[in-house]
């Protein structure tokens, strides 16, 4: 299935994807690439196949962000996440793929409502920055998100805009906190086996549609309004979250 052109249809368009995120628009859709890939896939394969990609797209947002976010609020998150990220480990070992299913497509769910409730004015954005210790809580809600399906953004994002960066700021800032957590999270994969001989192969032969992502976002970051890219990365995890829930319950 890894290897055939079904999957590769499927799975190329949706690692651009996430690059355009990682690139351009502060990472919060890129989780949608491998809640897609989880809907043809078995969900560990899915997350195991994204992070060596995600943590290519991380190499390659570093440099036209260096240096340019939030110091202290970053490593606050970054520290945060530590045990985030222990938490899903120790989830991960004991629980079956459709669990997972389900709580990438609940995820999925409600970041969608979460922005919906935000555009309606049901839920007000915060009018005053949020102290330090909410910063390490939100990383510790990151790191468990972000280790069960790359779901870290939307956490990130409740503490980072609360400060009212720039856009480049927030970009910066989410560009650097998901690079470190990345590279925390691939020592718990490894051990848990989310990495075989088949996964990385598909990651070398995706690595390229990696790049064009974030090539791609980085030109879009001042071309592309947010409101049309997140409308359409929306849509998407409307439709992913309901069919792996389906594929759950089912």
């Amino acid at each position: 299935m890894l290897l055939d052109v079904g999957f590769f249809a499927i799975a190329a368009p949706a690692v651009v994807f996430a690059g355009m995120s990682k690139g351009g628009f502060g990472s919060g859709a890129a989780f949608a690439s491998g809640a897609i890939l989880a809907t043809v896939i078995d969900p560990g394969l899915a997350i195991g196949i994204m992070l060596p990609l995600l943590m290519l797209m991380d190499i390659s947002s570093l440099k036209p962000y260096w240096r340019k976010w939030l110091p202290k609020e970053s490593w606050l998150m970054i520290v945060g996440g530590l045990p985030g990220i222990a938490l899903g480990a120790w989830l991960y070992k004991g629980t079956d793929a459709d669990v997972f299913r389900l709580l990438i497509g609940i995820i999925a769910l409600l970041f969608v409502a979460w922005q919906a409730l935000q555009h309606l004015k049901i839920v007000m954005p915060l009018k005053s920055s949020l102290p330090d210790w909410m910063c390490v809580v939100a990383g510790a809600v990151a790191g468990f998100t972000s280790f069960i399906s790359h779901a870290g953004g939307p956490p990130a994002a409740i503490y980072l805009l609360s400060k009212k960066p720039t856009k480049t700021e927030y970009q910066a800032s989410t560009v650097l906190i998901f690079w470190m957590i990345n590279l925390v999270k691939a020592v718990p994969y490894s051990f848990l086996g989310l990495f075989t001989l088949e996964t990385l192969k598909v990651d070398l032969l995706l690595s390229p549609f990696a790049f064009l992502g974030v090539w791609l976002g980085v030109k879009a970051h001042h071309l592309i309004s947010d409101r049309f890219f997140f409308g359409l990365t929306y849509a998407l995890l409307v439709v992913t979250g309901v069919r792996l829930i389906w594929i759950a319950m089912a």
